[in-house]
């Protein structure tokens, strides 16, 4: 009884401690080391479900320690989800009053919507099937339409009215496209043109931290085109895979996405926002199948257009990066056109994307309707199918994202480059930007 009662006293002491970089419980009204304990176990719970599932865990920034423990454990996804439920109970129990501040109860709802998502993560990996639109809505807070493929037709018999040449439309666009391929010899150069005049552009708006930097790498045998891979410290390695040719639009999307103002943006303002100035350990580590990834996204997608909006796109392109590929630059507003139209076309992949998944499809039936409606060549369509069976519903993240990212964004008012700084270093929620 001795025992349990300094137990019990221990246990209440080390709850009543101050955690670092708290909102003090007199602003707050609660005991604010309630929630730095939870991120504190959220963070390890994150960790530990990254070493049951490689590439759960996009990026971590926190104590080494915590990174070594985990790798010695050796829970099963019951034990995880039973931590999770844990997390769970002991959110809802903290009480945030009116007089709080705002961000204490939003705090509170962010920890609980990842607790949540990787509760649904850990039942996934123990074999539980989903629906699509079920299977997003509980890893990233949001529920996808999923539209007959038919209603995209439309869309496709306008890309037809505009389409140079003769043949289907993917001949034709597979022929226009041979003209605006960057030589490989060249790809570096552009690539870091582009993502330059994306960092210029970005730093024009937004303060970065003056040591950040990224290292370039060109990479095969991805199913991905390019992927960011935050250090921590301000610093990213962005890999660009050259399996298939890039076409030059893609420079400045990729630029845009996995640099400025996107993932490697994203990342450092969350790391500089709460893990250095308030110690909120919660934001050290990114789960990718979480309400993050949307944000994430949504907002590396919305950014290239914030960057690069209207003409100014085109006539950069034109005047920097053909010249600089070896291209001949009169297709270039061709080309702005086509894409303008493909974008409508984003969200038809969530119902092939489901039917494949569901069994509903067989292989070369969503090879064909990735092809017809995503525009794809065959050997880009196999390779879509590799991401789709590696990310499943996270493809909603980037069309569904920066349509909700972009409405939010301009609802604020005009100042549009503020207002994503400030939904970049927060733990605003997708259910938020609704």
């Amino acid at each position: 009884m001795r025992v349990l009662i300094l137990s019990t006293l221990a246990l209440l002491a080390a709850a009543c401690a101050p955690g670092p970089g708290a909102v003090g419980p007199e602003a707050s009204g609660i005991g604010a080391d309630d929630l730095n304990a939870v991120a504190e176990d959220y963070v390890r719970l994150i960790l530990d479900v990254g070493e049951i599932e490689e590439g759960y865990v996009d990026a971590y920034y926190g104590p080494a320690e915590w990174q070594a423990e985990a790798k010695a454990e050796t829970e099963t996804p019951a034990e995880l989800k039973t931590r999770a439920e844990d997390l769970t109970r002991r959110l809802e129990a903290i009480a945030v009053p009116a007089s709080a501040p705002a961000e204490v109860a939003r705090r509170k709802a962010y920890l609980l919507a990842h607790v949540s998502a990787a509760h649904a993560r850990l039942r996934m990996i123990e074999g539980e099937k989903f629906s699509f639109a079920d299977e997003a809505e509980a890893l990233f807070g949001v529920r996808p339409d999923t539209r007959p493929l038919t209603s995209f037709d439309p869309v496709l018999a306008r890309l037809d009215a505009v389409l140079p040449g003769e043949g289907t439309i993917s001949q034709r666009l597979a022929a226009f496209r041979g003209g605006t391929a960057i030589p490989r010899d060249r790809q570096e150069a552009v690539m870091r043109a582009a993502i330059d005049e994306c960092r210029a552009r970005t730093e024009a708006h937004i303060d970065l931290p003056a040591d950040e930097n990224f290292t370039l790498e060109f990479v095969t045998d991805k199913p991905w085109s390019g992927y960011n891979w935050y250090q921590g410290k301000s610093q990213s390695l962005i890999q660009i895979n050259v399996d298939q040719p890039i076409s030059i639009e893609r420079a400045i999307d990729l630029g845009c996405h996995e640099g400025y103002p996107g993932h490697h943006v994203y990342n450092m303002l969350l790391e500089k926002t709460f893990v250095v100035e308030k110690g909120w350990v919660e934001m050290s580590v990114y789960p990718l199948y979480s309400p993050m990834s949307l944000i994430a996204e949504g907002s590396a997608n919305y950014g290239i257009d914030l960057a690069f909006p209207g003409e100014t796109r085109g006539q950069w392109e034109a005047a920097v990066l053909y010249p600089l590929a070896g291209l001949d630059p009169r297709g270039v507003e061709l080309n702005g056109a086509i894409l303008e139209i493909m974008r409508e076309l984003a969200r038809a992949e969530y119902t092939i994307a489901d039917d494949w998944l569901s069994g509903r499809a067989d292989r070369e039936t969503t090879i064909q309707n990735l092809m017809k409606y995503g525009l794809h060549s065959r050997a880009s369509a196999e390779r879509r199918i590799r991401f789709i069976d590696a990310y499943r519903s996270y493809i909603i993240n980037y069309s569904l994202g920066r349509d909700m990212v972009q409405a939010w964004v301009e609802a604020q008012g005009p100042d549009h480059w503020t207002t994503m700084e400030t939904l970049l270093g927060s733990q605003i929620l997708p259910v938020d930007l609704l």
